[in-house]
């Protein structure tokens, strides 16, 4: 038996649950991990409130971990016990001591990266790498938006951009997130609580808007997104923590034949050899500096309720991890 948090019914942060599982005898491909930390996600908030639907209920959430190989599947080679591996996207379930992982969907983490910071930066790290290098290719000259410039992805964003010659604007909520987003790479930091990002942008373009939106918000912000790109410009809409968009006529786009897309990380790692060319220039960016990892925040795994209520009231900067409790 393993500790973990299971969530019985969807709700708030309260119906994440810290309890007793047993986990199922290894099968062939399959290695035992040991977590050592799990990073904490927005999509882990969507399940958790039915937004996403899991596959079952109960279900363990959380879909990014690193640990240590503890147990190898039968007939498995590659993979060996007191490997650190980490891994991002499916299977759900890394809110646990320790899981089951397909050997497929781990990538080994260098020595040069330390489990924690690879446990918080797979999910958004990869996510930032499809975003920036494959959904829409930054480059140098290029005005760029991001929402929620000081959070995890948008962390990695700004910093990805700027080095990159993009021009990088970023939406925050608070002066101190400013703060942050512009040593991140920010070339002019918008505070939308204080003002309409919108004719900010513009004013910031001289009216001519970005080449691309990088809009994790949502509802709130769609419209406004859409209002903020240049011709022929691109808006990627990768998550919505204020809600779904409302619906738009596809003939809105035709106004300045304009480009939406609504991407997954998942698409764009199917195969092995995409996980590991996508990890692979992760790991070296953070390695030699091109990126650096925000560790803001660090919660024992069983105040997991504790770590979503702060996600969700908009009370964090960078990247939240959730450390198994009694790990060192």
């Amino acid at each position: 038996m393993v500790k973990a948090i299971r969530v019985h019914e969807h709700g708030g942060p309260e119906v994440l649950k810290w309890e007793d599982v047993e986990l199922a005898e290894l099968k062939e491909g399959e290695i035992r991990v040991r977590n050592k930390a799990i990073g904490l996600n927005f999509i882990d908030v969507y399940f958790r409130k039915g937004e996403y639907k899991a596959p079952t209920i109960p279900f363990i959430p959380g879909m990014e971990a690193a640990g240590e190989v503890v147990a190898v599947g039968p007939g498995l080679t590659g993979r060996q016990v007191g490997d650190i591996v980490a891994y991002a996207g499916s299977p759900m379930g890394s809110y646990a001591e320790e899981q089951i992982l397909s050997a497929n969907r781990v990538v080994p983490v260098p020595s040069s990266i330390d489990p924690i910071t690879a446990a918080s930066v797979m999910l958004k790290g990869l996510t930032a790498h499809y975003l920036i290098r494959r959904s829409f290719q930054v480059q140098a000259g290029h005005t760029v938006l991001v929402h929620a410039a000081a959070g995890g992805v948008g962390s990695l964003l700004c910093q990805w951009a700027n080095a990159l010659g993009a021009t990088v604007i970023g939406t925050v909520s608070t002066k101190e997130k400013a703060i942050q987003a512009k040593e991140d790479g920010c070339h002019h930091v918008i505070l939308y609580k204080e003002e309409d990002f919108v004719t900010r942008v513009n004013d910031i373009t001289g009216g001519q808007g970005v080449e691309v939106v990088y809009d994790s918000v949502g509802k709130d912000t769609f419209q406004g997104s859409l209002d903020c790109l240049k011709l022929r410009g691109h808006l990627v809409l990768f998550g919505q923590s204020s809600g779904a968009p409302d619906p738009v006529p596809v003939s809105a786009l035709a106004v300045k034949s304009l480009s939406l897309t609504r991407p997954t990380l998942m698409h764009y790692t199917v195969t092995r050899d995409e996980l590991l060319e996508a990890a692979g220039e992760l790991f070296e960016n953070i390695a030699n500096g091109f990126l650096k990892v925000r560790i803001n925040h660090k919660y024992p795994l069983s105040q997991a309720a504790e770590a979503h209520t702060a996600l969700e009231t908009r009370q964090t900067t960078g990247s939240v991890v959730l450390i198994p409790d009694g790990s060192a």
